[in-house]
């Protein structure tokens, strides 16, 4: 009896709901119900997608950028470590203790930025990228250990290895470098584009409802016969505020996060790549003493670095700045050491390129990579105060809206509620 009673039970009430369903108290109750379950549902993606942009800012702040500035420290020291072993054979037999602990500093602050920089690596091209780093290391430290032991004796044959050993590190080693780095700053830009862009989801969901509302509006005027419903409008207007709210915030997360061809994310990046030139034409500097091959040859080189410098260098700085000043002055360091080489005076352009003096070219150098590391540390701060400042603009918006949209799914409840009363 109970089986053949059920499905005469399941047509009567579907028959009841579709009876319902033409009538205005079903209608009136479709609508309420719509317009509530869409408000929740809009003020959940909302919250969700605003704590997201938070939780990005949090991210870069303590992993993306610091990977990114690790990355460019790697590029850098490897450069480094190749001009100080430079100029640590230039010097001849046994090299001075402060040459020798800056080659060793530097290889020391490569080792620790190839650790930073691959923290938390899962992907595969970063592995293979660090694993080829890894390999080549000793490879170079070994060449340039056999050019030191030659060159402590006298033997030519120094020169060959330490010129080995730059071309390993120029083709090879720093290539693999720059993929990094180039890796993790695209990351940083992919995650502060996160951060600023509108939230395209939110800004659906919310037209969606304020869509429905109209809708909504209109079946109540036909069904009531009344005009404006109050709890309809007040949906409405938390709506919008909440959509303005959105709006203004991503307005004001893009203005402080500056990710254009002029932002701090770009002169970062800029700035990486000049000092990285430097380091670069300074190892060509020393070597064109060490290998005393075609000055023209390597002086054609050294040129095509230090221009791409200079260039690189006033798109972020102006030309009285720190840094472009003591460019100016490694140049004039550089003019006397090229023409006493010329002139076949040796000693004397030796001396230019690694002696002490404040006219020589290593310590006008010292003074440009000084400087380039100070615009760099600036730099990287107005990165990260952007980020931080894009994230505090989206601060009490993700609980702002929702609670708006649960305003509005009250709203609606209450406004109807009156009206189905009437035909109950």
């Amino acid at each position: 009896m109970r089986r053949s009673r059920l499905p005469t039970t399941v047509r009567n009430g579907a028959e009841w709901a579709r009876h319902f369903a033409r009538t205005a108290p079903g209608v009136l109750s479709a609508v309420v119900a719509g317009l509530v379950i869409l408000s929740l549902a809009a003020g959940m993606v909302c919250a969700n997608q605003l704590s997201e942009k938070q939780t990005r800012r949090d991210t870069v702040l303590r992993h993306t950028e610091p990977l990114a500035d690790a990355s460019q420290r790697l590029y850098v020291a490897l450069s480094a470590a190749d001009a100080a072993a430079s100029t640590a054979f230039l010097s001849g037999g046994i090299e001075s203790p402060g040459v020798r602990t800056q080659y060793r500093q530097a290889l020391s602050d490569a080792a620790a930025a190839l650790a930073d920089a691959t923290t938390g690596a899962s992907d595969i091209q970063t592995r293979e990228i660090v694993a080829r780093i890894s390999a080549e290391l000793p490879s170079y430290t070994g060449l340039v250990e056999s050019a030191r032991a030659n060159n402590r004796q006298g033997l030519p044959v120094g020169s060959a290895y330490l010129r080995q050993a730059s071309v390993l590190m120029q083709q090879s080693v720093l290539p693999n470098a720059q993929q990094l780095e180039q890796n993790r700053l695209a990351q940083l830009r992919e995650d502060q584009r996160d951060i600023s862009t509108l939230p395209l989801l939110s800004v659906a969901a919310l037209l969606v409802l304020l869509i429905a509302l109209t809708a909504g509006s209109v079946v109540l005027l036909r069904r009531t016969n009344r005009r404006f419903n109050l709890g309809v409008v007040t949906a409405a207007v938390a709506t919008v505020v909440a959509l303005v709210w959105i709006g203004a915030a991503s307005i004001a997360a893009t203005s402080v996060i500056d990710t254009g061809s002029k932002g701090a994310t770009v002169r970062f990046e800029t700035l990486a790549r000049a000092r990285i030139l430097a380091q670069q034409a300074r190892t060509e500097e020393t070597m064109q003493l060490i290998t005393r091959s075609d000055i023209d040859t390597s002086e054609g080189v050294f040129t095509t670095k230090t221009t791409e410098l200079r260039n690189q260098l006033l798109t972020v700085v102006t030309a009285e700045s720190p840094a472009a000043q003591t460019f100016s002055s490694w140049q004039d360091g550089h003019h006397t050491q090229l023409a006493s080489n010329r002139s076949n005076d040796y000693s004397a352009a030796v001396r230019q390129a690694i002696g002490t003096s404040p006219d020589g070219s290593a310590f006008r150098f010292g003074a440009l990579d000084d400087s380039l590391r100070a615009e760099l540390d600036t730099t990287r701060q107005q990165v990260r105060d952007g980020v931080d400042a894009a994230g505090d603009a989206f601060l009490l918006s993700p609980i702002g809206t929702l609670a708006l949209l649960l305003v509005a799914a009250g709203s609606v409840a209450a406004g109807v509620w009156p009206r189905l009363q009437e035909f109950l």
